[in-house]
Parts: structure tokens; C-alpha cells; sequence
């Protein structure tokens, strides 16, 4: 039994098959994502989306969706699916799946009358293409497969409309046609294993929905360029492939491609294994280096997220490698910005606040994984530059004060990763001054350089001078955060201390260097469980809080609105753990491992074998906004490893 696998009384109901999606990358910023039944149900879904670097940083649809039609005794069965204007559901080729498997590659299994076909995708590493093997199970009598390709050439955050600029021109190539449709945008080219029959009837098929779209208030509608359709013949047992991609390929290679691809698949057969492949999705690696993107559909690559998700994205499932080459492209983005103010291309947000503590805090945990020499060896300049920076008043947005602590400013701008803003860019939660999970990242960054250099003699200044910041920042932390309640304020900015019960404060009591003693993190830690923990992760607000708000629904700006306002995060899991385990020791792992199940009933709703970017702070805790999201992903794989090094589960 798969475990991914949902049988056709479940694909035929839309009701409930069109809420499950499922999202395959190139681990080079493509991807190919939909709904299970093939549906496209919101403007980022496509076939084959791509960045083009020489139109913008984003990402573009070229081939929204491909219609598969079987052809036996003249008669056709089309097998796609789409909305139309109207609540309209055409032409309704969910009704011939008989199943659909996600383990390895996404599979869909179809029954039109005594034929059986099957439909296998897979993106090829590193590479703008995608690959279906059509597979004819059962058949007794002559079959022919049609192919109807559906274009957009748009951004994915863009919606297509009928016009007359588009390119109805096409080019012969080998078993297969190329196309562009503007000027701006690469060559798409469709090409089959076995040379087709193409009939060119180009037409705009008009008047698309996507529910999603609908869902959050943004435009829903759109057109779509269909130039003709691809015919060939299959007989029983052969597999024929189509490919789509920027550029021209050997026919003849295609099943060796396709083959070669399969190889490196780790199927999803547990939880741990889907959010291993989960995790693997956010790699992106281009001419400048090795990144991590922090989600999608619609994410980019984002400093912050990068630093929060890295260690469980990679040493989490023993990819201390690619840790390395994501932390030394972002080594060298840093000490770029420092040195000289040049941004990277593509590391948004390199310059907000918190983003230096969380690089530490990522060394920190390369030092676990790997040994303090190693991590001096290879980044330890990069600690030290960067306190010194940051000591030294050169950071444009974090100060060190007298007392040992951290302020930032956050009166006009968002300056913590509660940074959803109003129309006119001030932020809904203006949290400024002294922010509480800020100072705990300092001080865990300062504590940590001191358990680096502690021996260097040569570091025996710098280790003096972050020890006393250090002593001052914990006894300052202690009589600015803590409350006569036993938890800790959100932030303080002058005599104002805001009582709102947050998650932040478990970030500080979950770092390895806390302020915090152990009674004081449990004090935190009761709060935390009582009021902010559910199935899915924390709370981003208390539901005793003030403005508390559970439901991400509504237009964009009631969305933004609410963003931070009480939907819940999975990410901070990981920190709560630690937090628990710091408290109960080993003795805290089963309430762990309880909670865990919370993240694997997911696997099988939203975006399946993936977490979504959040969830709704009241039951039954649905998922919303992005449909994977490499924090999140991170969270759940660092908790797992807890527990796989203590040889409590098995991978």
C-alpha cells in the first residue's frame, strides 16, 4: 500500500480531490505544480514554470497543462480537466481515474472502457524540462493518444488574456514542434519519443477560473493559447514520452533521460521520507550559487527564511554538503554587504536585523553536525566579522545598547519576520525597540563565538569583549523580558512592554545559549503550551490576546491583516521542542512525538508530502498560503532527527 496513494472514489469527488495539489521542482527554480486530478485551481499552477533571469527574478507559466485524449473506433475520451466561467467543469476526464500515486513520481492510472493507461511526470534535475511517460496497460483494440497543449508564456503571478501580439507561428523540429509566443520569452519545445501527427489549429480557449485565485480576492480569469494538437498510435505494453522544454532534445534519449532520472528518487514512504524530498524541493542552484528558496509557489530567495530552514533542510537528512554550499554562497553575499553595501542578486532581505543572528545560529548548529574545528576552520572569520559589525554600530538596522541588548527600530517598517505591512508599507505589527527573539539570537550568537575562540589566544580581545556584552545582555534580558506571569514580553521599546502572548519568546528559551535558566524556561513553556500550541504548530497570538484572529480567509488586505494575528506556524515547533526537552530532558520526547502526528495527517491534504506555509489557529486548522514552505519543512526534519538520534523511529 502506497503511501500516497488515493483511489478513484476520491479523485472522481472534486469536492474533495480539487483541495489536494502536489508540487515537483528542478531544485533550479522550475517546477511543475497542479491539483491531483489535473486541475489547475490558481494562476501560479503549470506544467512547466520557469525563471527566465533575462526578464525578471520571477518565475513564468509556459505550459499551463497538456489534455491527453484516447481515441479507440473514432470515438474520443478526453481525460483533462478544467473550470470555466460559469462553475463549469470541462471535460470532466477525472471521472476515468481510477487512481493516482504520488510515492515516487506523480501517477495516474486511467480506465476508458477496456483501456488502461498510465501517466508518469518528472522533472529532470537542474534542467527546464519535464517528462511524461504515457504507458498503455490494456487495450484491444487499436488506440490513439492526442496531445492538446495549453500555453500561457505569462508570469505565474500574471493572468493571460486573448490578444493579437502572440505568435501564432510554429517550427518543426525533431518528433515534436517549437514555439514562442512573444519576443521576450525562450523557446518552448514539445517533443514525443515516436514521431506524431501535428495538426496546427491555433485558438484562444477563453474564460478559465481558478477558485483559488477567487478564494483570496485577486483577479481569477483567464485565456489560454491551445496551437493544435499531437496524434499518435500506441499499442499495448509500449510507453511513448513527451518532453517540454527550452531546449531541443534527441528523441532517441528521452527513456534513457527519463530512466536516468528515476534513479535518484527517494520514494515517499513515510513521513520522514516526504518531507526528506520536501526538503530537497527548496534547493536552487544557478550561475551565482547555491540557494534556498522559501517556498511556493510564489516565494523567492529570502535571507531570513533561508537562515530559519537551512539546518533542517539539509544536515537534518545528512546533506551536510549542500549545507556547505548554500552557507558559502551566502559567506560571501555577506561579507559582500558588509564590506562594500552590494546586495545579492538574489538573497532578498540580507540586510534585516535579525538575518546575521540566524546565520550564527546556523553555524552553531554546523558545529553539532560537523565539530567546533571544522566550523572555525571554514566560517570562523565570518563570526567574527560579523559581531564586529555588528558591535561596532555598522549594521543600518540592529544596535547594541549600553545594557548588553539589541533595538531595532520597527516603527515604519516591519524589522522581525512579523513583517506583513499595510497599503502605505507601515507594518500591522509594529513591533520595535528591544524585540525578545532577537536578543535571545544575540546572545546565543555572542555565546557561541565564546565557545569557538574560548582557547585561540589570538582571540583572547574579542572573546573579553563578547563576554561582557554578553553578561550585561543576560542580566538585562532577564529584567526587560520577564514578567510576574512566567513569560516573556513580545517587545519593549521605552516604558511600554507588550503583554501580547507571542511565539517568539519559545525561539529564545529553544536556543542552545538561553538567558533563560531552566524554571524560567518553564514558565515560558507552560504559557506556550497553554495558549498558543495546536496540532499544527504555534499560534501567532494568543486567543486571550488582544485582536486575536484565526482565519487567513478573505481579500488581500484582510489576509494581511491577520497574518500574524493568531494563524499558526509550524517552523516554531522545532524551537518548542528543544525548549521541552531542555525542560524535561529525554523524559519529554513522547508529548513530542504525540504532537508529530499533527504534521503527518498533512501529508495527504493541501500540497500532499509537503507542509503549507500556515494554518488556520482554530480547528479543523486548515491550511493556507504558500503550498510548501522550506521553514515549516525545516521544523518537522529537525525534530525527526531528535529522535532518530535517539533511535526512537526509524527513517
Amino acid at each position: 500500500m502506497s503511501y500516497l496513494k488515493f483511489d478513484k472514489s476520491l479523485m472522481i469527488n472534486l469536492e474533495h480531490s480539487l483541495p489536494k495539489e502536489m508540487l515537483r521542482t528542478n531544485q533550479s527554480g522550475a517546477y511543475h505544480c497542479t491539483t491531483i486530478v489535473g486541475c489547475n485551481t490558481r494562476k501560479q499552477h503549470g506544467l512547466l514554470v520557469i525563471p527566465i533571469p533575462s526578464l525578471d527574478n520571477n518565475q513564468h507559466v509556459l505550459l499551463s497543462s497538456l489534455d491527453e485524449t484516447v481515441i479507440q473506433h473514432g470515438a474520443p475520451f478526453n481525460l483533462g480537466i478544467h473550470k470555466y466561467k460559469g462553475n463549469c467543469y470541462s471535460p470532466n476526464g477525472h471521472k476515468y481515474i481510477r487512481e493516482y500515486d504520488c510515492e515516487t513520481v506523480p501517477t495516474t492510472t486511467y480506465r476508458v472502457g477496456g483501456v488502461i493507461l498510465k501517466k508518469e511526470k518528472i522533472f529532470i534535475t537542474h534542467e527546464s524540462r519535464i517528462l511524461i511517460r504515457y504507458t498503455l496497460v490494456e487495450a484491444h483494440s487499436r488506440t490513439t493518444l492526442q496531445f492538446r497543449p495549453f500555453l500561457a508564456f505569462r508570469d505565474a503571478n500574471d493572468l493571460c488574456i486573448e490578444n493579437k501580439v502572440a505568435s501564432r507561428e510554429f517550427t518543426p523540429v525533431a518528433n515534436g514542434v517549437a514555439m514562442q509566443m512573444y519576443d521576450s520569452y525562450p523557446t518552448l519545445y514539445m517533443q514525443l519519443t515516436r514521431k506524431p501527427k501535428y495538426v496546427h489549429e491555433p485558438n484562444w480557449y477563453k474564460d478559465f477560473e481558478y477558485p483559488k485565485d477567487q478564494e483570496r480576492g485577486i483577479p481569477y480569469t483567464e485565456d489560454l493559447y491551445v496551437p493544435g494538437y499531437f496524434e499518435v498510435d500506441i499499442k499495448k505494453g509500449e510507453s511513448i514520452i513527451f518532453s517540454a522544454g527550452i531546449e531541443p532534445v534527441n528523441p532517441r534519449t528521452l527513456k534513457k533521460m527519463y530512466d536516468d532520472e528515476m534513479k535518484l528518487r527517494t520514494p515517499r514512504t513515510s513521513f520522514y521520507n516526504c518531507m526528506k524530498n520536501s526538503a530537497k524541493q527548496f534547493y536552487i542552484e544557478n550561475a551565482d550559487g547555491k540557494y534556498l528558496l522559501a517556498g511556493y509557489p510564489w516565494f523567492k530567495i529570502r535571507a531570513r527564511d533561508e537562515f530559519i530552514a537551512l539546518p533542517g533542510c539539509t544536515m537534518s537528512v545528512h546533506h551536510t554538503p549542500d549545507f556547505e554550499a548554500i552557507m558559502d554562497t551566502a559567506q560571501r553575499a555577506m561579507t559582500e554587504w558588509m564590506e562594500t553595501g552590494k546586495r545579492d542578486p538574489h538573497l532578498e532581505g540580507l540586510d534585516q536585523p535579525d538575518v546575521p543572528l540566524w546565520m550564527i545560529w546556523d553555524l552553531q548548529r554546523y558545529c553539532h553536525d560537523q565539530s567546533n574545528d571544522i566550523c572555525r576552520e571554514r566560517y570562523g572569520q565570518l563570526i567574527k566579522d560579523t559581531l564586529k559589525f555588528i558591535i561596532d554600530g555598522r549594521h543600518p538596522h540592529l544596535r547594541v545598547d549600553a545594557n548588553g541588548l539589541v533595538s531595532v527600530d520597527g516603527t515604519r517598517q516591519p524589522m522581525s519576520w512579523m513583517d506583513s505591512t499595510r497599503a502605505d508599507g507601515m507594518p500591522y505589527v509594529p513591533r520595535t525597540g528591544y524585540l525578545v527573539e532577537h536578543n535571545g539570537l544575540w546572545y546565543n550568537a555572542l555565546r557561541t563565538a565564546i565557545e569557538l575562540f574560548e582557547f585561540d589566544p589570538e582571540s583572547a580581545d574579542e572573546v573579553a569583549r563578547w563576554r561582557e556584552i554578553a553578561d550585561k545582555a543576560q542580566e538585562s534580558f532577564i529584567a526587560t523580558f520577564l514578567n510576574e506571569h512566567g513569560y516573556l514580553y513580545d517587545y519593549v521599546t521605552g516604558d511600554y512592554r507588550d503583554p501580547s502572548v507571542r511565539p517568539n519568546m519559545i525561539i529564545a528559551a529553544g536556543l542552545d545559549y538561553s538567558p533563560l535558566d531552566r524554571r524560567q524556561r518553564k514558565g515560558v513553556l507552560d504559557v506556550v503550551t497553554r495558549e498558543l500550541l495546536t496540532p499544527k504548530g504555534l499560534r501567532t497570538l494568543s486567543p486571550n490576546s488582544y485582536g486575536y484572529n484565526p482565519w487567513y480567509v478573505g481579500g488581500p488586505e484582510e489576509r494581511h491583516r491577520v497574518y500574524y494575528s493568531g494563524a499558526v506556524r509550524p517552523w516554531l515547533m522545532g524551537f518548542y521542542a528543544n525548549t521541552h526537552i531542555k525542560v524535561f530532558g529525554w523524559n519529554g520526547l513522547p508529548f513530542i512525538e504525540r504532537m508529530l502526528i499533527g504534521f503527518e495527517d498533512e501529508m495527504k491534504e493541501g500540497c500532499i508530502g509537503t507542509l503549507s506555509e500556515l494554518y488556520d489557529g482554530n480547528p479543523p486548522f486548515i491550511g493556507r498560503g504558500a503550498v510548501s514552505y522550506a521553514p515549516n519543512v525545516a521544523g518537522a526534519l529537525r525534530i525527526l532527527r531528535i529522535f532518530k538520534n535517539m533511535k526512537i523511529i526509524d527513517e
